[in-house]
C-alpha cells in the first residue's frame, strides 16, 4: 500500500486541525465522567424529587456493578452514533468534492487511502474511550471500590471495537454511497440490521452487542463467557468491510 504513512498522517493532522478528536474526547469524557456519578446518586436524586408524594417501590443500594453497566450503556449509545458520523462522508465527501481524485493523482494506492482514513477514524474512536474510561475507573474507585485496573482496560478495548464495527460498516456506507446523508443511511440501515439479529438465538452471541457481557465480566474481575465468538465475528466484519470498500473503490470512476 503505496504512500500509507504519508497518507495517515495526513488523516490524522485533519482529526485534530477539524477539532473533530477534541471534541468527541471531551464528550465521550462527559460520558465517563458522569457514568458512575449517576449510578451513585440517581436513586438518591429520585428520592428527592419525589418526596413523600409517589410511593415508590424500593430502589436498592447501588453497587459498583451499576457503574460499570451505566458506563458499558452510555458509551456503547453514544459511541455508536459517533461512530456513523465519523465515518459517513469519510470517503463519499472526498469524491463529491473531487479531492478523491486530486490525492489519487499522487504516488499512492487506493487501498492506502481508505485504510489511512479508517485507521484514522479508529485511532479517534480508541483515544476518546480511553480517556472516557480513565475518567470513569477514577470515580468508580472513589464511589464504590477499585476494579482491576488489567479487566477494566479490556472492557474499554472491547467496548472501542463493538464501536468500532459500525465505524466499519459505515465507512462502506460511505465507499458504496455518493454523499455524506447516503453513507449515513447506509450506517444506519447496518445498525438496523445488527440489532435485529443480536435478537436472534444463536446468531446474536456473534454481534457486535454481544462484547459487552464478557467485557462487564472482565472489569468486574470475573471470568468472561462467550467472548472467541463475539471477538471473531467483529473482527471478521471489520475486515470484510474493508475489503468491500476496497472492492467498490477500485472500481469507480473518480
Amino acid at each position: 500500500m503505496s504512500g500509507l504513512r504519508l497518507l495517515l498522517r495526513k488523516e490524522l493532522l485533519e482529526q485534530v486541525r477539524t477539532m473533530r478528536l477534541f471534541v468527541v474526547m471531551i464528550v465521550f469524557a462527559l460520558f465517563g465522567l458522569i457514568s458512575p456519578l449517576t449510578a451513585k446518586y440517581l436513586p438518591d436524586i429520585v428520592k428527592a424529587l419525589a418526596g413523600n408524594q409517589l410511593a415508590l417501590p424500593v430502589i436498592p443500594v447501588p453497587t459498583v456493578a451499576d457503574a460499570v453497566d451505566q458506563f458499558l450503556k452510555n458509551l456503547d449509545q453514544f459511541g455508536v452514533l459517533t461512530a456513523i458520523l465519523l465515518a459517513m462522508g469519510a470517503v463519499a465527501t472526498e469524491k463529491d468534492r473531487g479531492t478523491a481524485a486530486f490525492v489519487m493523482t499522487k504516488p499512492v494506492s487506493r487501498a492506502a487511502f481508505l485504510v489511512a482514513k479508517l485507521v484514522a477514524i479508529g485511532a479517534n474512536l480508541l483515544l476518546a474511550i480511553a480517556v472516557a474510561g480513565a475518567l470513569a475507573y477514577y470515580y468508580t474507585l472513589v464511589l464504590f471500590r477499585p476494579l482491576p485496573i488489567g479487566g477494566y482496560a479490556a472492557m474499554c478495548l472491547l467496548l472501542w471495537l463493538s464501536i468500532f464495527v459500525y465505524a466499519a460498516l459505515t465507512f462502506l456506507g460511505s465507499t458504496l454511497a455518493g454523499s455524506a446523508a447516503g453513507g449515513a443511511g447506509l450506517g444506519i440501515v447496518f445498525l438496523v440490521i445488527t440489532l435485529i439479529l443480536s435478537a436472534l438465538p444463536r446468531v446474536g452471541d456473534y454481534m457486535p452487542q454481544a462484547l459487552l457481557g464478557p467485557a462487564r465480566s472482565l472489569a468486574l474481575g470475573l471470568p468472561p463467557s462467550d467472548l472467541a465468538a463475539p471477538l471473531l465475528a467483529s473482527v471478521g466484519i471489520i475486515v470484510a468491510a474493508t475489503a468491500l470498500s476496497w472492492l467498490s473503490f477500485r472500481r469507480q470512476e473518480l
